[in-house]
């Protein structure tokens, strides 16, 4: 799986309407959020706490078929999820999203974190629950670029200036 499979599952067209900006700007904005969503994740995956934390929100989630609109997401539950990602620096990551120069355009990370978040773990829960083996590090390791279970590269990685983002909130980190 790739950035662009998760693509295809996030209502572009209507964030873009929703947000007033080009199609070409939400799908940038998605991409980085997206990226975002997911390193935070890898990174509470690191501990055997938040590894299980996010196994059992994966559970919840299970049988999503995407979302035609932003209306079909749960926009509460968006919040929650990336309040548990990124606990205290929910704002910060927004707002350093937010500055990026690759996202610039009009897109509020505070307001598409909370509806990418809910798709990208209903993606994750399908994706785990098809998954053989490795488990939810090497799911989220293949997202970011590194398939941890062959030590290679999945080729359709997350990066850009994630990496700088991330590594500035979780201590280096890229």
């Amino acid at each position: 799986m790739n950035v662009d499979e998760i693509l295809k599952q996030v209502p572009v067209d209507d964030i873009a309407k929703r947000f007033g900006v080009s199609p070409e700007v939400a799908r940038q904005a998605v991409h980085e959020g997206g990226a975002t969503l997911l390193g935070g994740l890898a990174k509470n995956a690191e501990s055997g706490e938040g590894s299980a934390a996010i196994e059992k929100a994966l559970n919840r989630h299970g049988g999503f078929a995407g979302a035609s609109s932003v209306d079909d997401v749960d926009q509460a539950d968006g919040e929650k999820i990336v309040t548990h990602v990124f606990g205290e620096r929910k704002g910060e990551v927004a707002e350093k999203l937010n500055k990026s120069e690759k996202t610039a355009g009009g897109i509020d990370f505070g307001k598409l974190l909370p509806i990418l978040a809910p798709i990208i773990m209903g993606i994750l829960a399908n994706k785990s629950k098809g998954s053989s083996g490795g488990g939810l590090g090497d799911i989220l390791g293949g997202l970011l670029g590194g398939d941890r279970s062959s030590g290679g590269s999945s080729g359709g990685g997350l990066g850009g200036g994630l990496g700088d983002i991330l590594g500035g909130l979780f201590g280096g980190r890229k």
